[in-house]
């Protein structure tokens, strides 16, 4: 478990229909990060960021499922 004293610790969870590769989740972390430490001021090192990848079979919107 982490813990960071004085501050919130950022965290993002991105879930999307689909895969992306380690490039495009390394791009997301980058702009991610780089958005809070300019927007919030908060480190890019305090950010956890989690993607989930979900199999279009195993999400809907409505009675319409993405796969």
């Amino acid at each position: 478990m982490a813990v960071q004293i004085g501050g919130v610790m950022p965290y993002i969870n991105l879930k999307l229909v689909g895969t992306l590769n380690k490039q495009q989740k390394e791009q997301i972390a980058k702009e991610f990060s780089d958005t809070l430490l300019r927007v919030a001021k908060k480190p890019k090192d305090s950010l956890y960021l989690v993607i989930d990848e979900v199999k279009g079979e195993n999400w809907a919107k409505g009675e319409q499922f993405f796969g």
